[in-house]
């Protein structure tokens, strides 16, 4: 999916919601554990309930790897069930990879030919040979940790150098020279709130990936008061919010019922740029 492609289908939509498929077996319906294959059903079930309301989807591959191979079957079926039945929607994995040029050649060759996702999440920290060769797909993404939302962010992304310069505004100006506003996007937590001012100074017309609306305690309008462009420049990642916000028999009922109150206020949001 291309860029235009992807501004098109956040205002066809009126949303720019992407759901985590975070999925901990622990925490599923207990019904469901009785299934062949419990990860999958309950991403079934999950995809089915809240795909009018969102326009992408971020499995992360933690939560497959920790069981082996029957979470990466679970993996597979759930992007094979996507494509089928709702292809208009960007697959992001979450898998955080980066490593030395052959190694991250053979994972971008992982998720975009084996897969064929639209992205995958990378860390900059080892330069620009670990992180080239994924971008060397026509059509196909790089999100880039630059800011992230966890506590332990500051011990590296905001360090300073002696001219004031803090460590994720580095990675941000010097993976410019690498990718485009049409391949690279940044991850940009929820919780960071004023310092999207910051990021757009920067980057202020590439795409962020935002965890950390509703569990993490990020607010969607300061999301959007301080990186929301003309284009909307947002994908804003719920996971926990909406996908465990019940665990009885109607949890994907919920879960869609949380992703449109969720879509609703996106909508508002986008409306203001009019």
């Amino acid at each position: 999916m291309n860029r235009q492609q992807l501004i098109n289908e956040i205002f066809t939509k009126k949303s720019f919601l992407c759901v985590g498929l975070d999925t901990d077996i622990n925490k599923i319906p207990e019904h469901l554990k009785k299934e062949e294959d419990p990860i999958f059903a309950f991403n079934k079930a999950i995809i089915d309930a809240t795909a009018p309301y969102c326009v992408a989807y971020k499995p992360n591959l933690a939560f497959y790897e920790c069981y082996g191979l029957k979470g990466m079957i679970a993996f597979e079926k759930t992007i094979k069930y996507l494509k089928e039945n709702h292809p208009n929607h960007f697959i992001i994995a979450d898998a955080k990879r980066g490593d030395i040029g052959n190694t991250s050649k053979m994972y971008a060759h992982t998720f975009f030919e084996e897969y064929n996702l639209d992205s995958v999440t990378v860390a900059p920290y080892m330069g620009e040979d670990s992180v080239k060769p994924f971008l060397e797909y026509d059509g196909k993404w790089v999100i880039l940790l630059a800011l992230t939302s966890n506590k332990g962010s500051h011990d590296f992304q905001l360090t300073e150098d002696k001219q004031g310069e803090r460590l994720f505004e580095k990675v941000l100006k010097k993976s410019q020279e690498w990718g485009t506003t049409e391949n690279l996007m940044y991850v940009v937590g929820a919780t960071q709130g004023k310092m999207f001012e910051d990021i757009r100074r920067i980057a202020p017309n590439h795409f962020l990936l935002v965890p950390g609306v509703g569990a993490q305690g990020g607010s969607l309008q300061e999301v959007c008061k301080y990186g929301m462009t003309k284009d909307c420049g947002l994908l804003v990642n719920s996971s926990r919010g909406i996908i465990y916000a019940s665990k009885d028999e109607d949890f994907a009922e919920i879960a869609g019922q949380k992703a449109k109150e969720l879509q609703l206020e996106m909508a508002s949001e986008l409306e203001s740029l009019k």
